[in-house]
């Protein structure tokens, strides 16, 4: 299953993941692609892929990206590969933009989407400041994008108002092993369990 989060920037999505992540041990990261410099912190391969807007620009126009957005002046995307290689194995989380989400929307209809919301604008201002590697230009178009992010929670199935970062990594979770526990996706463990049944209701008949 594909667990989708997204939200504005500053709005501590990636934090919830790496917080699931630790809590849930089988839960995949889906590793996205940027052409945005590695901060000294990163690793690639692991934060994300870096790579130079040539090489992204190519794999666009070979359909080998399912979604992407310029963000901020840089341009983030997923793979093809990425989803094809770690979904197979089981459950996948990625962390991705508002742009990004919207377009999976419509791809991916069986995901779970999952809106970050901040407690208020005033608060995402904070948070963007505390950073302390914004400079006023940059903080600003941030806050005037989240302005516009914020309109598309109605179009998630979830939504996490991260006021909180311990409550709101517990609701993250509680989604993500919800989810798992809908009918379609236990159906072949329910399946061989009912047999059970069958097969000892055929004892009592003979």
């Amino acid at each position: 299953m594909l667990f989708i989060i997204s939200g504005p920037s500053g709005c501590g999505k990636s934090t919830l993941v790496h917080k699931a992540r630790g809590k849930i041990k089988d839960l995949q990261f889906s590793v996205s692609h940027t052409t945005r410099e590695k901060r000294p912190s990163e690793k690639n391969g692991e934060d994300y892929y870096f790579i130079s807007k040539k090489e992204f620009k190519s794999m666009i126009q070979t359909d080998k990206m399912v979604e992407w957005a310029l963000v901020h002046g840089n341009i983030y995307g997923t793979s093809r590969r990425e989803i094809e290689k770690k979904a197979p194995r089981g459950d996948l989380i990625l962390d991705i933009d508002v742009q990004g989400a919207n377009q999976l929307m419509g791809r991916y209809r069986k995901a779970i989407f999952v809106f970050i919301l901040p407690p208020s604008y005033n608060e995402l201002k904070k948070r963007l400041e505390n950073r302390g590697n914004e400079s006023p230009q940059s903080m600003q178009k941030r806050l005037e994008a989240a302005r516009k992010e914020i309109r598309s929670y109605p179009d998630f199935d979830y939504v996490v108002v991260n006021d909180d970062i311990e409550k709101a990594s517990e609701e993250l979770v509680s989604i993500i092993l919800s989810a798992r526990c809908r009918t379609e996706i236990k159906q072949k463990k329910i399946g061989r369990i009912v047999r059970t049944f069958n097969e000892a209701k055929r004892d009592y008949d003979e």
